[in-house]
């Protein structure tokens, strides 16, 4: 009899097949790595066509996501791991990502516009970032500074204050997202990655307590720098300085008395004009007396007098000279460009503290340029003019004279009562406070310096002080 083949029913072969692909699976898997991912994290498919990319992110994104979109703002680096840099200013296309900020020559737009491959950005890490607003480490408005963690600093401005607003808002928002983590994850570092393989590592409950250990031996290696730094000598020898120029501070004699032995002199450039008349003895200060009689000797008819620049070199020594109160000689071959002669005395009266038009009679004789009666004007300007302090009155009277017998060299020196007025006009007066218009200002200052010019003789009489 022929023994019938025992029956499989379909089931047990299909049961079979399936064990065996799945333990075959499972070799396979071990074999590729010596880590099994967590069974509740799901990986998702690789793209190889995109294997480079696909390693760097975690999430199988392919890059950091926008923020804020790019836009033009001023950037200057000022610090580079502690090392204060030049300041400047560049115009910078900047964009905003989730994990860092980027600096662009130029928009992708103009790029594809001028045939330019994009260009490389700057990135700056924001982990771990100070991000403020700061007044005192540039004369601009609108400044955010940002502070990194290796040391690098940078500025951004902008003039339409919404836009750096909205800037650092977005910049504070970033980081405090990183500082926090997402989901537990670590600042600074991103997703591990298995090297020569295309699948990522899982940190797990790894990643909160790893950089702790870092912070902590950061700390340890800062304390025994201190302790190697600072030993109890070194301390000791820190307070047997002190102790030493506390003393030498208390026995320091005042500046009245060093001034009285001659050891340190008042200076003439930045003096105030009443303090400077009253150590002189006179109404006119010494150095405006010299410069003035100088350039009508021999400048009277030099091309662009008191419009041409002298070399500033040659007028700070003068300047120098001036204020250790030497003899001074201004026809001496150094002082041969009358020019020189002329820059200084403008630097003089530009460095006053209280200008030759002191601060209180500004507006006062603003509105009186203002009338536009002629007669009713000059009477105006005439009175103010009287009511100053005598040193102001004197020295304004013996300038004035001076550039009206300039003036009448104009066909030989080319300068005309316009011209001289607006080379004097914001040197002998300005405002307290630029509370207005810079540009109305000025054209008020020019204005008074000619209509004083024209009425000198009607004003302060004839010549001489």
């Amino acid at each position: 009899m022929h023994k019938q083949p025992a029956l499989v029913l379909p089931g047990a072969v299909q049961m079979r097949i399936k064990s065996s692909q799945n333990s075959t699976g499972e070799r396979l898997s071990q074999t590729k790595s010596m880590v099994l991912p967590e069974p509740d994290t799901l990986q998702k498919p690789i793209n190889r066509h995109r294997r480079n990319q696909s390693q760097h992110n975690i999430d199988g994104s392919v890059g950091p996501q926008i923020v804020l979109k790019g836009e033009y703002l001023n950037k200057a680096k000022i610090g580079e791991g502690g090392k204060k840099l030049r300041k400047n200013w560049t115009s910078t296309w900047v964009v905003l990502c989730s994990n860092q900020l980027l600096f662009y020559k130029e928009s992708k737009q103009e790029a594809v516009a001028n045939l330019k491959p994009g260009g490389k950005a700057d990135g700056v890490d924001l982990c771990g970032a100070i991000i403020e607003w700061t007044t005192e480490k540039s004369s601009r408005k609108n400044v955010v500074q940002i502070t990194t963690l290796n040391g690098q600093e940078f500025l951004l401005q902008a003039d339409h204050f919404p836009t750096i607003c909205k800037w650092h808002d977005a910049l504070k928002k970033a980081v405090d997202g990183l500082s926090s983590g997402a989901g537990g994850k670590s600042c600074g570092r991103a997703a591990l990655n298995r090297s020569n393989s295309t699948e990522c590592l899982p940190r797990g409950t790894c990643e909160a307590t790893k950089p702790k250990p870092k912070e902590t031996k950061s700390e340890h290696r800062r304390s025994i720098m201190f302790k190697l730094n600072y030993s109890a000598s070194d301390s000791a020898d820190k307070n047997g300085v002190k102790n030493r120029l506390k003393k030498f501070i208390s026995r320091r004699p005042s500046m009245k008395t060093l001034q009285e032995k001659g050891l340190i002199k008042d200076r003439v450039f930045g003096c105030h004009m009443l303090t400077l008349c009253e150590r002189e003895r006179t109404t006119v200060p010494r150095f405006v007396k010299l410069c003035v009689d100088e350039v009508e000797k021999r400048g009277l008819e030099a091309d662009g007098i008191y419009r041409v620049s002298g070399n500033l070199a040659v007028i700070q020594k003068l300047r120098f000279l001036v204020d250790q109160e030497e003899e001074l000689d201004l026809g001496d071959s150094q002082w041969e460009d009358i020019h020189v002669i002329t820059g200084a005395l403008k630097m003089f009266f530009r460095e006053l503290p209280e200008p030759l038009f002191p601060f209180r009679f500004f507006d006062l004789f603003v509105e009186a340029i203002k009338i536009k009666e002629p007669t009713q004007k000059v009477q105006a300007m005439k009175k103010l003019i009287h009511q100053l302090p005598k040193p102001n009155h004197n020295t304004m009277k013996l300038l004035f004279h001076h550039l009206r017998r300039l003036l009448t060299k104009s066909k030989e020196n080319l300068m005309s009562t316009q011209g001289v007025s607006i080379v004097f006009g914001p040197t002998l007066m300005w405002p307290e406070f630029e509370s207005g218009n810079m540009e109305v200002n000025m054209v008020y200052q020019n204005q008074i310096v000619e209509s004083i010019l024209i009425e000198c003789v009607e004003i302060f009489g004839p010549g001489g002080v």
